[in-house]
């Protein structure tokens, strides 16, 4: 099958399964699950750690700083330069903010017994996924993060959309590829089913939301949850963000801050790649870049 038709097939699914996606669920203030310093007790109580059998290429001195990283510095989850590992690096800050004592030991098992249940999710990652893991290179600093690159790994092994229905199985160099690719749908349910939370979704992997304000939606819900943005990342790096032929969305951020200034532009701070990025943008470019919104709140059920 060429690939052109391949794509037509993919839009076509989206169309279907991704043009409004909605969860309910009341707004409720977010509580850790676990917190941040029992998980600096815990990690900081592991001083070395025996290599595995299960990971042969994962070095265990670089697994265990790396760990300790994510845990002492929740924001510096890196999904690496060029990977489409982006939606699992916002899915990981939601991780690490919901319960970062639970992440940590769950790859503490993972990384010692080969398998490992997280929120009743069970992975068993498959031996191409072993033998991969600690091997990615050319990819910033996720070189030589290799707790990182077991997590992404195992993440998008685990969980399926669509865009696998071409390549369901990790092979070499997947990690830049659709194998690794992330639509919104997919994301929200990977959300659900790590987190304890609910998750409200509008928009697609086709059309932009239908608000009729997008500043105020996201300024009167961000006090109240998590608010995840699917955009279209190649416009907000053109010189002239007017002027884009390709509009589809290509990355997940988390957003932080968002406020209007007195000279009408809108100012956006948002977690991206390992730290914050701050970006300033017309009402109508804030509109433009956005494809979906991911209203993350606890699950006071749970």
């Amino acid at each position: 099958m060429k690939f052109s038709t391949r794509i037509v097939l993919l839009i076509s699914v989206s169309f279907l399964f991704n043009t409004s996606v909605f969860a309910s669920g009341t707004d409720t203030v977010i509580t850790s699950t676990s917190t941040q310093k029992q998980a600096i007790d815990f990690i900081d109580s592991i001083q070395t750690l025996e290599p595995s059998g299960y990971w042969p290429h994962v070095k265990s001195s670089l697994f265990l700083s790396n760990l300790k990283l994510n845990i002492h510095e929740p924001l510096s989850f890196y999904p690496g330069r060029g990977t489409n590992f982006c939606a699992y690096g916002a899915l990981s800050y939601l991780v690490i903010k919901d319960d970062p004592l639970g992440y940590a030991r769950f790859m503490l098992a993972l990384y010692r017994t080969g398998k490992a249940s997280y929120n009743n999710n069970n992975f068993t990652p498959s031996e191409s996924i072993k033998s991969a893991a600690g091997t990615l290179k050319f990819k910033g600093v996720l070189d030589i993060r290799h707790a990182e690159q077991m997590w992404f790994l195992v993440l998008a092994d685990h969980f399926k959309g669509y865009l696998n229905i071409f390549n369901p199985n990790y092979d070499l160099g997947d990690e830049d590829r659709f194998w690794a690719a992330t639509n919104l749908a997919k994301f929200n349910r990977m959300v659900r089913k790590m987190c304890h939370y609910k998750t409200k979704a509008v928009g697609s992997d086709l059309f932009h939301p239908w608000l009729k304000n997008t500043f105020n939606y996201l300024h009167d819900r961000l006090c109240k949850g998590v608010m995840v943005l699917y955009i279209n990342n190649r416009v907000i790096h053109k010189k002239n963000h007017d002027k884009v032929k390709l509009s589809i969305p290509t990355h997940f951020v988390v957003l932080e801050n968002i406020r209007k200034e007195d000279n009408g532009l809108v100012t956006l701070t948002y977690w991206d790649y390992g730290g914050k990025t701050l970006l300033q943008i017309t009402p109508k470019v804030l509109k433009k870049i956005i494809y979906g919104i991911s209203f993350c709140t606890k699950n006071e059920l749970l």
